[in-house]
């Protein structure tokens, strides 16, 4: 289907009041969230890995990764999606390239009949030179026949499922729609509405801007943490490499600052991985509305999330928060500050 350029979306009567009640982290009504009635889950493992840095040891353990997961892509059409937001020499704000492409490196040893690389930033309209600057060109070779820009690619219409936010359906890529398994590789960030932005938020990024613009702002006046939650339930054929080698701590998920975690979090169930990634930040995943409209308080419950690898408590840091975030913080967060 061609882009179109005025979609019709079921936002009518947004204001202001409406958007900082519906974005901003610490107003969602959590006792409200609570209340939501989740079925009893079985989540797939989440694993925890020690990575210290952006080095050639990376193409080797997202081998492992792959294999220790069980992840059959033979044949299959597989498609990263990183987190390009903006660049900033100083901070650390996007997907490390180096993961990337090891992560591209390894679906292909696994048999993957195509790999490819995919993104649509919410902020930059130019999204080849925000690649570029990130370092994506001088890290993968070939990297612009590998990459689509999903705020370009065309698009179809498709219906949500049982909608949490006010929309009813989103206009989404089809290379995406396309792929027989989607990879979100987000960042390890702290976010300053959502509370945490991992691998469940990373795909706002799937939402074309040459429908929505920029910076997206209809997911914002539907509900962030709804339509969070509403996206994730449009791809069930999902993995998740989170970046926490040097993620971003304070306000992000851009003027934050850089937080050496030394870790990648991988697991076949977003929730569970973006849970996972909570603790070992010293967030209360059960504080987050978006993980509580998709899963639920008890299926968010430490002991209900089976993990591999290295143990939480060995590797959990405190994040620095936003004032008005403390409030997300696990109550007895400790952790190396």
């Amino acid at each position: 289907m061609s882009r179109i350029s005025n979609p019709t979306v079921a936002i009518s009567g947004a204001s202001r009041r409406v958007f900082m009640e519906s974005a901003g982290g610490a107003g969602v009504a959590l006792a409200a969230l609570q209340s939501c009635k989740q079925s009893p889950k079985t989540w797939g493992p989440v694993s925890i890995h020690r990575a210290a840095e952006y080095s050639d040891s990376l193409y080797e353990l997202l081998r492992r990764v792959i294999a220790d997961h069980r992840l059959m892509v033979r044949g299959k059409r597989v498609l990263l999606k990183p987190n390009l937001v903006e660049f900033d020499p100083r901070t650390s704000i996007n997907t490390h390239p180096k993961l990337v492409h090891a992560a591209l490196e390894a679906f292909r040893a696994a048999g993957a009949a195509e790999v490819r690389i995919a993104e649509g930033p919410g902020h930059r309209r130019v999204t080849l030179d925000l690649a570029d600057a990130a370092g994506y060109y001088a890290t993968i070779a070939g990297f612009e026949k590998l990459f689509t820009d999903l705020n370009l690619d065309e698009i179809t219409r498709t219906p949500l499922k049982s909608p949490r936010s006010k929309l009813e359906s989103l206009y989404l890529p089809n290379t995406v729609l396309g792929c027989d398994l989607l990879v979100s590789m987000p960042k390890l960030k702290t976010h300053h509405w959502a509370g945490a932005t991992l691998s469940m938020k990373n795909l706002f990024g799937l939402v074309p801007g040459g429908v929505y613009g920029w910076p997206k702002n209809v997911l914002h006046w539907a509900g962030i943490h709804e339509c969070i939650a509403d996206l994730n339930t449009l791809f069930p054929r999902t993995f998740s490499i989170v970046d926490g080698i040097v993620g971003m701590e304070g306000n992000g998920p851009i003027q934050g600052n850089p937080r050496a975690a030394g870790l990648i979090v991988a697991g076949a169930d977003p929730a569970a991985v973006d849970a996972t990634c909570c603790r070992l930040m010293g967030l209360d995943p059960r504080r987050i509305g978006y993980l509580m409209l998709a899963a639920g308080e008890a299926n968010l419950a430490e002991e209900r999330i089976p993990q591999a690898g290295e143990k939480i408590a060995d590797l959990a840091a405190r994040f620095a928060l936003l004032p008005e975030l403390e409030s997300m913080r696990l109550p007895e967060a400790g952790g190396k500050s």
